[in-house]
């Protein structure tokens, strides 16, 4: 009503008025009508952008392939020098690729490291540039073969990454591409495989290995396409004193059986964790230190025979959660290493599952339960001997020097 009330004002008015202040007087009146009419539906600009934010939401890519979400490819100077061409494939899925990869007579070597939340950690930056450098210094690959590096990240720390690595990369003589898997989709296709063994294995809600990304290696076999057979996994706390391509070749020494390689844990972590099954075997070998016990893993590098652990009727019997349940009771085990305490676990009674690593390609250095109670046994667990090809600095200790 008040409205109506002051057009008739205005045009009361409007035959004392010249013809450009009509007009002036025109647009003024027609800037209140456009006020009142666009205000009747009480936009703001919180409200406006909430409905930015969820028309962003609702074009994600819920159907998408999870298997990657970016790719950059690198061949040596050298090669394009003298005419050559890795053909790695257009497909959008980067392990569609291989048959073109091999069909120029490579072959692929994959490498898989979780890279979450390193945009917020200073450590874990400094951490990746030493893994890197020293990978890309030693690493020598024949002609046509690919090192396929893999991140599982976040959004933030892919766009890190992908600068880092750019820098870290931009000399390597041998050919790589690089994949990042988006974390959030993956644990999404991961935690109904695993959710029932994280309460076994995780430290509680919030926890780090209480995610469910945190048991990928122990999935990994139903969630990456049947096309990539085998894929080492590695922490970002290392550092490489060799090429990291004679680490995949040992896959070829695997017993029959076996489905995944991996290094013993060289501290008594699981003297402790089974202290109960201990107690009431007092004769056991599990928790007992190297050569003659069962020290457990760790699972800082780690090889996944991917075909081998698909085909392994006993390994994803092992999966199903009352299975994970019983021995967990047996064991009295109760853990919060994640995919590392799966293993140790069912490595206890199901041995011939494992490929045991030499010390020196998981060479761990932290000492915390040196100090913590079990220094009287510490170096029966500690000690390595043979010649060190992966220095692995966790819990934060130092890595030596070259």
């Amino acid at each position: 009503m008040g409205f109506l009330v002051l057009i008739v004002r205005i045009m009361g008015r409007i035959s004392t008025f010249r013809s450009y202040q009509f007009v002036l007087l025109l647009a003024a009146t027609l800037a209140v009508i456009a006020f009142y009419y666009f205000g009747s539906e009480r936009h703001s600009f919180s409200s406006t952008t909430k409905r930015i934010r969820q028309t962003q939401a609702n074009t994600n890519r819920n159907d998408a392939d999870l298997t990657v979400d970016t790719r950059i490819s690198h061949i040596p100077a050298s090669e394009q020098q003298r005419g050559e061409e890795l053909d790695v494939g257009e497909e959008s899925d980067i392990f569609r690729s291989r048959k073109g990869s091999s069909e120029a007579g490579g072959q692929l070597y994959h490498a898989l490291m979780m890279f979450t939340k390193v945009d917020r950690s200073r450590s874990l930056q400094d951490k990746f540039r030493v893994a890197m450098l020293s990978m890309v210094k030693l690493a020598h690959f024949l002609e046509g073969e690919v090192l396929v590096l893999h991140f599982v990240s976040d959004q933030a720390s892919q766009e890190l990454g992908q600068r880092m690595l750019q820098e870290f990369l931009q000399d390597a003589p041998f050919k790589y591409e690089i994949i990042f898997h988006d974390v959030v989709e993956l644990t999404q296709k991961l935690f109904p495989i695993v959710e029932a063994m994280q309460k076994h294995f995780s430290a509680g809600s919030g926890a780090y290995y209480s995610e469910s990304i945190f048991f990928l290696s122990v999935a990994m076999h139903h969630i990456m396409p049947e096309s990539l057979t085998r894929i080492v996994q590695l922490d970002l706390d290392l550092k490489y004193k060799t090429n990291i391509r004679d680490l995949f070749q040992e896959f070829d020494k695997f017993p029959p059986g076996a489905v995944i390689g991996i290094t013993r844990e060289m501290q008594p972590v699981y003297r402790h964790t089974f202290w109960l099954y201990r107690k009431e075997n007092p004769k056991t070998r599990v928790g007992e230190p190297p050569p003659e016990g069962l020290p457990g893993f760790n699972s800082g590098v780690m090889l996944l025979d991917l075909s081998a652990m698909r085909a392994s009727t006993l390994y994803n019997q092992l999966l199903k959660p009352s299975n994970v349940a019983k021995l967990a009771e047996q064991y009295r085990f109760k853990g919060h290493l994640g995919d590392q305490d799966f293993f140790t676990m069912i490595g206890m009674e199901h041995p011939e599952l494992f490929y045991s690593l030499a010390c020196g390609w998981n060479r761990q250095l932290c000492t915390w339960w040196r100090d913590h109670g079990y220094g009287d046994v510490f170096q029966l667990y500690y000690g390595c001997d043979g010649p060190v090809y992966i220095y692995h600095g966790n819990c934060n200790s130092p890595i030596p020097d070259d």
